[in-house]
């Protein structure tokens, strides 16, 4: 019977704060694993999202050629962080219906040159739709921030648990050594020479 209590209780040597921070410890793996997953139905919840999004917008998406009618000018800076370069270019969509407009082209284009563009369904020019590429990179950005982010709440749960922990534990070591002490160093053995301070 004590053989077993023993062992249901574990090593006699360990703290109750032992046993706490190795509780907190083992929650924090647990978040860990647990944001993991959070970060891998996040990214397949975008992944099919921006996919639903992608396949509608391509069903309005059209490619067509527009002609040059100017030379290129450079632009303000672009996303990508470089410069981009846009011109004056005149297209048709639907095949009867003329549009002109300022679209982006690569650097060395020149006036009547002929550039790939991407208009929607009233003719006007229009972001291409998103690519597979696209979509499995924005859906692994978003998977990794959920994870990341519910990794470091948890972290910081964590650590304020443990400091609290840890103060406490501070606290009942100085009441503790208060009561051994004097015991301890011998303060409390009477004897010749006590009292003579």
């Amino acid at each position: 019977m004590t053989h077993r209590k023993l062992r249901a209780e574990g090593n006699p040597l360990r703290r109750a704060a032992d046993r706490t921070r190795a509780r907190w410890h083992a929650a924090f793996a647990l978040a860990c694993v647990l944001a993991v997953a959070v970060g891998v139905l996040a990214a397949l919840a975008v992944r099919t999202a921006d996919t639903r999004t992608a396949q509608a917008q391509a069903a309005h998406r059209h490619r067509v050629t527009a002609t040059v009618t100017a030379a290129p000018t450079p632009a303000v800076a672009a996303r990508s962080g470089g410069r981009a370069t846009t011109a004056q270019a005149v297209w048709r969509y639907p095949a009867d219906v003329e549009h002109t407009g300022t679209v982006p082209v690569a650097p060395r284009t020149r006036a009547r040159d002929r550039v790939p563009l991407w208009v929607d369904d009233r003719g006007e020019a229009a972001r291409a739709p998103a690519t597979a590429r696209d979509i499995v990179l924005t859906a692994v950005g978003v998977g990794a921030g959920v994870c990341a982010l519910t990794a470091l709440c948890a972290g910081g749960v964590v650590h304020l648990r443990l400091r609290r922990v840890q103060a406490q534990s501070l606290r009942a070591w100085e009441q503790e050594w208060e009561q051994v002490e004097p015991r301890w160093t011998g303060r409390l053995r009477p004897g010749p020479g006590a009292g003579d301070d």
